[in-house]
């Protein structure tokens, strides 16, 4: 990602969080609390967010903020999920990952978040957790799941 990606990219996951029935379920003020992270995040974390592009198009990103095994963000716009975007923008974490001699992936996602679930155990991973955990955009406990992948 460059910086003059960031506001597109704060756009696609915004969008991609908007369309799910589980994530923005929470109310008019949550939402306005998560769109103000969703345009945060990318311009303070240039270096830790890849995007997918197509047509010069952002249509996904992924990002890998905090610990070097854990990948804290995959969204993908809504009119092209299930199109493949979320599995090769993991798959690029994962290479990413074993060059730099990672052994273990880690995600979370909420534990309503059935499509991420399927994705994710599509792409290898394996539930590990599941419970009350602080989400720091919302600034509330949701019930959160984690997972994770051998590489």
């Amino acid at each position: 990602m460059t910086v003059a990606d960031a506001q597109s990219v704060g756009e696609t996951g915004f969008a991609a969080w908007s369309a799910n029935p589980v994530l923005n379920s929470f109310g008019v003020a949550i939402s306005e609390q998560v769109r103000q992270a969703f345009h945060d995040f990318p311009a303070d974390n240039v270096a830790a967010i890849v995007v997918a592009e197509t047509g010069g198009k952002i249509v996904g990103w992924t990002a890998r903020d905090g610990d070097p095994d854990y990948i804290s963000d995959l969204w993908v716009a809504p009119d092209r999920q299930g199109q493949g975007v979320g599995q090769a923008l993991l798959e690029h974490a994962f290479a990413l990952m074993k060059r730099e001699g990672i052994e273990m992936a880690r995600i979370a996602t909420h534990a309503g978040n059935s499509g991420a679930i399927r994705l994710y155990e599509r792409c290898g991973f394996r539930l590990v957790w599941r419970g009350m955990e602080r989400s720091q955009a919302m600034q509330m406990d949701v019930e959160k799941v984690r997972l994770e992948r051998p590489l």
